[in-house]
């Protein structure tokens, strides 16, 4: 735990609500500032490209990409061989290979433009990773700034709202560092009338101060975990609480959202609820429309479905995503193997945009762990941030009182290494399921896969709520 940590956690409420405030600001300025409204002007502009249009953009754009990547990234110049060379230097994705994320674990430097590195200002993201163990993603002030005009265009705006009116969100943060609080649930980003909530505290019991502290904060738009978000939603139909009169819609984001999940959500709320499928490392973006159709953003990369055999799928047949950067050149991965599932859809869709459609995107929901007092979380990757030893870990919930944290170490990991690590694990689970859960921590040589070569990041044995499944 850093020391900046260590003195959140030290903070009374109030000085916690003033700390996420003054974080807020740098934050703000940081991803609303610079060329933001310049990158809004031009995504707003490109949203209505016919299909010739987005073409030509790809085709340039897919062409300035591979040749950075030759002269100037490392890992490609390293380890492409003489025939992909030309295949990148014709512009061809299909003569390139798949790019594992082993390598990108294991020096995510080794992806950068190296005429950059040093240069610029670097921000490091953790991705959460199919197998729960962070990879580093490095961006440049310019390419958050882009993210989050894409964002405001296609999701806020499409759902008809905007990132500068009142909103909630639910993430991985640890905004209520105490785990045995018993309120408020949430902490306060004045500089962008947003609350944080807490994932690690929502249960049957806590779910009506969740929704007083929208009515409080007079919260227009809900963003973040799917799943929380259902969760509360089923607590408040379950305790027939009423939806904050003055809600305008909810866009989930880290979680496969199903149609269940959707109508529980749209029912507690009482609004619309808008899909968002993304990726730490903005490998792609998709955005769901006014008319319900979910759009991959062209001009965030190219995004490809593939079948066993590397070739494309037709549409409505379920492949492999695979996605190759144009909008973030400063670490790009090209022909990215996502780890996750999906399907093209070959519909019309009413809203008149030229971007392709996603059917369907499988395999994100995780199991849902349950805390003694009956609070549910999702979303365990912060458990392993910087954890040094670690190539994997898994979550197992062997009862109400028992979590399971399945461990696999590196060669070099020493014994007191180990020992550090189980503390500081031990120590990161009761915070946030509470300090009556038994934590133990099993050094394991191996995590098994899955038949598609995974592993799940969270397993539950509790009778009835393994993988709460709205499907």
């Amino acid at each position: 735990m850093s020391f900046i940590e260590q003195l959140y956690r030290r903070l009374p409420t109030v000085g916690q609500h003033a700390a996420v405030s003054a974080y807020g600001l740098w934050w703000k300025n940081m991803r609303l500032g610079g060329a933001f409204k310049e990158h809004v002007e031009r995504f707003g502009y490109r949203d209505r490209f016919d299909a010739d249009q987005w073409c030509k953009w790809q085709k340039r754009a897919v062409s300035e990409v591979l040749h950075l990547a030759l002269q100037h990234v490392p890992y490609y110049r390293e380890t492409w061989t003489p025939e992909q060379k030309s295949a990148a230097r014709s512009g061809d994705l299909s003569g390139l290979p798949l790019l594992e994320k082993s390598p990108l674990r294991a020096d995510p430097h080794r992806f950068v433009d190296q005429r950059r590195a040093g240069a610029t200002k670097e921000l490091s993201f953790y991705t959460s990773g199919s197998t729960g163990t962070p990879i580093a993603s490095l961006w440049t002030p310019d390419e958050l700034q882009a993210s989050m005009a894409v964002r405001e265009v296609r999701s806020a705006g499409w759902a008809g709202t905007s990132f500068r009116k009142p909103r909630a969100t639910f993430s991985g943060r640890i905004s209520v560092p105490d785990p045995n609080s018993e309120g408020p649930f949430h902490r306060v980003n004045l500089a962008e009338h947003q609350i944080y909530f807490s994932p690690f505290h929502l249960s049957p019991t806590t779910a009506h101060q969740y929704v007083d502290a929208l009515v409080k904060h007079q919260i227009e738009w809900l963003t973040g975990y799917a799943v929380s978000y259902t969760l509360l939603a089923q607590f408040m139909l379950d305790q027939k609480i009423p939806p904050p009169p003055q809600l305008r819609a909810v866009v989930t984001t880290s979680e496969k959202l199903t149609a269940e999940m959707r109508q529980i959500m749209e029912q507690a709320y009482g609004c619309r609820v808008f899909d968002e499928y993304s990726t730490v490392e903005n490998a792609l973006f998709a955005s769901e429309c006014e008319h319900g159709s979910l759009h991959v953003s062209p001009d965030m990369g190219v995004v490809e479905i593939l079948d066993e055999a590397g070739q494309p799928c037709k549409p409505g047949v379920t492949g492999e995503v695979v996605a190759t950067q144009t909008m973030r050149r400063y670490q790009p991965l090209i022909r990215f193997r996502l780890g996750d599932m999906a399907s093209w859809s070959d519909a019309h869709c009413d809203c008149g945009r030229a971007m392709p459609v996603l059917a369907e995107v499988s395999g994100r929901i995780e199991d849902v762990v349950r805390g003694p007092d009956g609070r549910e979380l999702v979303r365990f990757h912060g458990v392993y941030i910087g954890l040094e030893g670690v190539l994997e870990g898994q979550i197992v919930q062997e009862s109400l009182q028992q979590i399971r944290v399945r461990l696999v170490a590196t060669s070099s990991a020493t014994e007191q290494l180990r020992n550090r690590t189980e503390a500081t694990v031990t120590d990161r689970i009761q915070q946030r399921l509470g300090e009556a859960i038994n934590c133990e921590v099993e050094w394991v040589p191996s995590i098994e896969r899955t038949a598609a070569g995974k592993f799940r990041a969270v397993v539950s044995k509790l009778a009835g709520s393994a993988t709460k499944d709205w499907s």
